[in-house]
């Protein structure tokens, strides 16, 4: 089972497989040092990156977030300027402390080291840590794999670390399986994963997570509504949304607005959470970092412009995503760096189509229509983000990921939930798609638009 805990982590930009992940991996390596008393006799300490997090974790801020992952800090309560002060030090001091607590000599610039060359034979996003004693003695050693959304995995780990193993009433591999719950139990899948989440946590903490979830959601695309200047990095890019916003509210009084002015909201919110993506701001792996801005934008949708819309309904909304992108993870992928943008976006569009239709009134069998159709046609998107940075083509590519999630739902709810290609049928598509694609295709910013653009 893939928990709404796992799937929907707050933390902050710019990327979940490259940012949240490796700062994730790096509190782990820490912590297993603390509990096994070996901290106190760390002098120094070596990074390696491989793979893509060699190629992009530059543009990533992957170096940045091992260094806060080191110093004791989380994706969920970590502060981003306080973040940014702290890294600061560390890069001109050439010392920190290791969890908070323990003194060590560590130079950016030389301790974390970028290796394009080596194999990685576990996952594309693979990095390594060894604490050295005074006498340059290795103390501990580990490799860690960022798979995708956050989560990650010791690289000799025989399983998912994402994955929870504790029983649960309603325990389902595919979509197939879920349908077959649903009918037989007479259940919602947003009643399935409740159910499943209340038999391991207790209901009102749930309910905390999933409403703060939410809240953070809307907060993001509060502040990316309102923020201006240009993005961090090599491109500069400039903010859009606030003067988007502006012009989409100089004409809400206008007699002749045309029906598709609607959806040029939803676009605002999706580049409003995902330049605050960019930003390094507070946002919510939904189920990536670089696809976050596309089920706040469809939930967002669904509370300003669905008659009917409660908070019950987006908490629906939430659970029923929660079952699909756990199909996804559990049965393809969700990184960028393993199948593609179709795991990201993709699987963002297919989430945020099965939510909507679920918050629509939808039965299962529509809902699960509404997921395969988001899916379908983002198949085959491959991930070339331009100079290793999540702005482009990712802050658009959400909304239209968006877009097309509320089209996917509004065609499954105007049908009878029966069709030809089935989510399962969808979801392995999307596998081998991934399996074939070229390796400079898949978040290296090697090919495709990344290798075409030339940056003036």
């Amino acid at each position: 089972m893939i928990s709404v805990f796992d799937l929907f982590k707050i933390g902050i930009g710019p990327s979940s497989s490259h940012t949240v992940g490796p700062m994730q991996a790096a509190h782990h390596f820490v912590a297993r040092l603390i509990e096994e008393g070996r901290i106190s006799r760390v002098a120094s300490l070596k990074v390696t990156l491989f793979g893509s997090l060699a190629w992009t974790g530059k543009g990533h801020g992957t170096d940045k977030a091992v260094i806060l992952g080191l110093a004791g800090e989380v994706p969920e309560t970590v502060d981003p300027d306080a973040a940014q002060r702290l890294v600061a030090a560390v890069e001109t001091e050439g010392r920190m402390l290791l969890a908070g607590r323990q003194p060590i000599c560590f130079d950016p610039a030389a301790d974390i080291l970028f290796d394009r060359k080596a194999p990685t034979p576990r996952h594309p996003n693979t990095l390594s840590f060894t604490a050295l004693d005074e006498d340059a003695a290795v103390i501990a050693a580990e490799r860690w794999c960022s798979v995708g959304g956050g989560f990650v995995v010791r690289e000799d780990a025989p399983a998912d670390l994402g994955a929870i193993t504790a029983p649960v009433p309603y325990l389902f591999a595919n979509a197939v399986e879920l349908l077959c719950i649903g009918r037989d139990a007479g259940l919602s899948i947003a009643a399935i994963v409740r159910k499943n989440e209340f038999s391991l946590r207790d209901e009102a903490l749930v309910l905390d997570h999933v409403d703060r979830v939410i809240a953070t959601m809307m907060q993001a695309i509060e502040r990316g509504m309102r923020t201006e200047g240009a993005l961090p990095g090599s491109l500069r890019v400039r903010r859009r949304a606030h003067a988007l916003r502006a012009r989409l509210e100089s004409d809400t009084g206008r007699n002749d607005l045309a029906p598709h002015e609607k959806m040029d909201w939803v676009s605002l919110y999706a580049i409003a959470v995902n330049e605050e993506n960019a930003a390094g701001g507070r946002i919510v792996t939904a189920p990536t970092n670089g696809a976050a801005g596309v089920i706040p934008a469809v939930l967002r949708y669904y509370r300003e412009s669905c008659p009917g819309a409660t908070q019950e309904g987006m908490r629906d909304f939430l659970f029923t995503a929660t079952a699909i992108g756990g199909l996804f993870k559990t049965n393809a992928s969700i990184s960028g760096a393993e199948v593609g943008c179709q795991g990201e976006v993709g699987v963002a569009a297919s989430m945020a189509a099965a939510g909507l239709a679920a918050a629509l009134g939808c039965t299962n069998a529509q809902i699960e229509n509404a997921a395969e159709i988001a899916m379908e046609h983002h198949l085959g998107m491959t991930c070339d983000p331009v100079a290793g940075l999540v702005q482009i083509p990712c802050i658009e590519r959400n909304a239209f990921g968006a877009i097309k999630a509320i089209s996917a739902a509004s065609l499954a709810a105007r049908g009878d939930g029966s069709h030809l290609v089935s989510l399962d049928q969808v979801i392995a598509t999307m596998r081998q798609t991934g399996a074939d694609m070229n390796s400079k295709y898949k978040e290296t910013s090697l090919g495709g638009l990344a290798a075409n653009f030339i940056a003036c």
